[in-house]
């Protein structure tokens, strides 16, 4: 019996001079920890964020308090006076903003994953075969690598950060520093990236909060009108102040969101992204030679393609593990950063994953 209990004990790696005590201070890192791009995670990295989300708490502000002004002192009169369903239908457009808003906000967009050392010295060795170069000197990889699509030459350009070349439609985020799958662009409203795998989330978000907004917009208007009939304008504004404040927030909120969502609706039915269609990548006649070759030429096909079917899978293993005693074992000041290899689309069923180094930029 002590044998059997003696053959079970790990003793990999020891040392003479090594102590127990030492041992237990080696911890197991999640890949989160050690991410390389500019994002906050919660949650044991459930969640992540862009750095910036100032401007993110001001949008929950903005919502929360218009709204919460609105029930409290609008909807009982307008459930007295026209019917009970103005609060309940309210409170469901609420929770619709509420949930699209954080689920675009606390998720990958998209993210890609980095190269890592062996990845990126292979491709280099790749593009000097492709070249003929045979020499041993320093020959930086070209920017673009061009592939066909539907009939359509599309160029894909070199990230020097993530040592890739990105897929069509993605590009990198200066401001979160990750390469983005489809990036659209990054809104500091929502406080991430909008990208692949959020942005019919983002669209459901801006356009449940129009119509959120024109619903409390017109019905403070009604409450105020009604008012005035029984009791004078001014006399009206005094029993209601909070009114006023609605108004005006609303007010000068609807045209911007109103035309924000009428400017994806567009994107979304010819299948473009903000980016390209800033950029002016491509044109939606068919004769042209930049026609999209992304577009399945009907805006059902491509509002389906972009708001129907499953959210692809997360190609960043953020809550995989690295090895926090190899990840010590570095030191700080040779300007490199340990990282755990992330799971790309060719080995997303591996389960063992060893950490390698990435060099800053």
């Amino acid at each position: 019996m002590k044998e059997c209990g003696y053959s079970e004990i790990n003793t990999r790696g020891t040392s003479p001079m090594e102590s127990p005590h030492i041992k237990k201070k080696a911890t197991i890192q999640r890949k989160w920890e050690v991410f390389p791009g500019r994002n906050k995670f919660y949650c044991n990295g459930r969640v992540m964020m862009a750095r910036q989300t100032g401007v993110f708490y001001l949008t929950l502000i903005l919502i929360l308090v218009t709204s919460g002004l609105f029930f409290a002192f609008d909807c009982p009169y307008l459930a007295m006076k026209i019917t009970p369903a103005i609060p309940v239908i309210g409170g469901i457009l609420v929770l619709f903003v509420m949930g699209t808003l954080l689920r675009t906000s606390f998720s990958d967009p998209g993210v890609l994953p980095r190269a890592t050392p062996d990845e990126a010295a292979d491709l280099e060795r790749q593009i000097d075969v492709a070249n003929g170069s045979t020499s041993g000197g320093y020959r930086p990889p070209p920017r673009t690598k061009e592939v066909v699509i539907n009939g359509q030459t599309v160029k894909l350009k070199y990230c020097f950060t993530c040592k890739i070349f990105r897929p069509p439609r993605a590009s990198h985020c200066s401001l979160c520093d990750n390469c983005v799958e489809r990036f659209d662009h990054h809104c500091p409203w929502v406080g991430n990236c909008v990208g692949k795998r959020n942005y019919r989330f983002f669209y459901m978000f801006i356009l449940s909060l129009s119509f959120l907004t024109v619903f409390i917009f017109a019905f403070v208007i009604t409450h105020v009108i009604l008012r005035s009939q029984q009791s004078g304008f001014l006399n009206a504004l005094k029993d209601s102040p909070a009114s006023v404040l609605e108004a005006v927030v609303c007010f000068f909120s609807v045209w911007s969101i109103v035309g924000l969502s009428g400017f994806h609706t567009y994107l979304i039915g010819s299948n473009q992204t903000t980016n390209e269609d800033i950029k002016g990548s491509w044109s939606s006649k068919r004769g042209k030679e930049n026609y999209n070759p992304y577009s399945y030429g009907n805006i059902f096909k491509n509002c389906s393609a972009a708001l129907c079917g499953p959210v692809n899978p997360s190609l960043i293993d953020r809550r995989g593990f690295v090895q926090a005693d190899m990840a010590q074992a570095v030191s700080p000041s040779n300007g490199l950063t340990m990282y755990g290899s992330t799971q790309s689309e060719s080995n997303m069923g591996q389960v063992q994953e060893t950490p390698v180094l990435l060099e800053n930029d």
